[in-house]
């Protein structure tokens, strides 16, 4: 028997999400052909059998994730061909629950390296929480909820949510928020008690018990929740503040958040978590820029290019970022310096059918127009057919999103962590613009520039903004 590890995927990636088989146990394979699909928070890459043989097991399930090293599949060699297919199936069935047991399993961690990360920052032992994701996957929220379990075991505090504000001798409201649980009574007493005291003109009640046993339905096992609505003060503190939640309907459909979307997510929340942002807006008129790609394009045409705006921006970014170099920087955290990138490889946000995904365009400063153009057309075809290897998806300096492409002005876009901005380009279209005193109709781009402000400061992002602007209105300067 050959024990398939899952392979080394590239630099920094731990483990990779199995997202489709292309092999059932019993299948005969040939060598380099294609087992499966995985994913890592990179890229999707096509898993080969280095031995051609029999699939006798499979380790893993569709959305499982499974460690650099583990073992994704055992294959039966051509020695071993003789087995009967009764025996075969046998040592299936046999592995499928070996997989289910405590011994195959233990000491396996199915999360995310971001997640993996969040748990360390937390002080959380991952390998004793229970995944809530599929095939028991833990999530940021699994880790989230069980650091703030923790820390409220450890609290001595008072047992009430909020005690009261005024003593009951008091003529103004008598409570808030009572207890939530009384020890003397099974069930949650109450969420909200009376706002004022029944001698007070003021509204009776917020909310009343969650939960009576006399006045529970025989039929219905949900919490009843009942809301007063008497309130002469017009004040919104006295409306609802807890109401049931709403059922979901037969005809609401479900689908599993996995892939690229969830890895996505993943990295968005954490940039969000981790990066101070702070979004720059701004707008140039760029008549010469339309012009400029109207000389081109025919040009283009004949080399069987499709010549948009992008590579035209990039350019302009690319020769940005050499006047104002802090903004192709990363942060080392762990050696806490500020590293300036020498290079111009630039990511292009592309929206696909199963998230957002960004290509890395290298060396935008040293290519031609058209040579740049043939590349991001590329690179955008491959990753929306999912067709990307790992090594275009990583290494950027700066990300440049286009939200106008959907008809998007204005956008606050989220850092491609670990660079330190992100430029949002938004839809080209003729806004009033006034010069010397006379409104006119111009063609015009709007701007904005998300920075991390561990590292950039306002004064950066405007001044970065002004050159690109300069570029953006006047492309011959690119030929300076």
């Amino acid at each position: 028997m050959f024990e398939f590890e899952l392979p080394d995927l590239g630099d920094g990636v731990a483990e990779g999400e199995v997202l489709t088989w292309h092999v059932t146990v019993g299948d005969e394979v040939a060598k380099d052909q294609v087992l499966a699909e995985v994913e890592t928070d990179k890229a999707t890459v096509d898993v080969s059998s280095p031995v051609a043989g029999v699939v006798r097991a499979r380790h893993a399930d569709v959305g499982d994730t499974v460690a650099t090293g583990e073992v994704l599949a055992t294959i039966g060699t051509d020695s071993e061909s003789e087995e009967s297919p009764t025996d075969s199936d046998e040592q299936a069935d046999e592995s499928s629950e070996t997989n289910g047991s405590d011994g195959d399993t233990a000491g396996r961690v199915f999360a995310p390296p971001s997640v993996r990360r969040l748990a360390r920052e937390l002080g959380v032992d991952i390998s004793a929480i229970e995944g809530s994701g599929p095939s028991g996957r833990i999530t940021e929220s699994d880790v989230e909820t069980t650091a703030d379990d923790t820390a409220a075991d450890t609290d001595d505090g008072p047992t009430s949510v909020v005690s009261k504000v005024n003593d009951d001798t008091d003529d103004g409201p008598t409570s808030v928020v009572s207890k939530v649980n009384d020890d003397t009574d099974d069930g949650p007493t109450s969420v909200v008690s009376k706002v004022n005291d029944d001698t007070d003109d003021g509204p009776t009640s917020v909310v009343s018990k969650v939960n009576d046993d006399e006045d529970r339905s025989a039929d219905d096992d949900s919490p009843t929740v009942v809301v007063d609505t008497r309130d002469d003060t017009d004040d919104p503190a006295a409306e609802s503040a807890v109401r049931r939640a709403a059922p979901e309907s037969t005809d609401d459909r479900r689908e599993p958040y996995r892939g690229a979307r969830r890895t996505t997510g993943e990295r968005m929340a954490r940039s969000r978590r981790e990066v101070p942002h702070e979004t720059h807006h701004d707008m140039v008129a760029v008549p010469e820029l339309v012009e400029a790609r109207e000389r081109l394009t025919p040009l283009a045409e004949e080399r069987g290019v499709d010549l948009t705006y992008t590579p035209l921006v990039l350019k302009c970014v690319a020769a940005t970022l050499d006047d104002h170099p802090m903004l192709a920087s990363r942060l080392d955290t762990e050696r806490e310096e500020v590293v300036y990138r020498s290079d111009r490889d630039i990511g292009v946000a592309t929206a696909t059918d199963d998230g957002l995904v960004v290509p890395v365009v290298e060396a935008v400063d040293e290519k031609g127009l058209l040579e740049l153009a043939g590349d991001v057309d590329d690179l955008v075809g491959r990753a929306r057919s999912r067709d990307t290897d790992q090594a275009a998806l990583q290494g950027g300096v700066f990300t440049v999103t286009n939200v106008g492409a959907i008809g998007g002005e204005y956008a606050d876009p989220i850092i491609n962590v670990p660079e330190t901005a992100v430029l949002s380009v938004g839809a080209l279209r003729e806004r009033p613009v006034a010069s010397d005193g006379e409104v006119t109709a111009e063609p015009t781009l709007t701007l904005s520039l998300a920075i991390d402000r561990r590292v950039l400061d306002g004064a950066d992002a405007a001044r970065f903004l002004n050159t690109l602007k300069e570029y953006l209105a006047d492309p011959t300067r690119l030929l300076a």
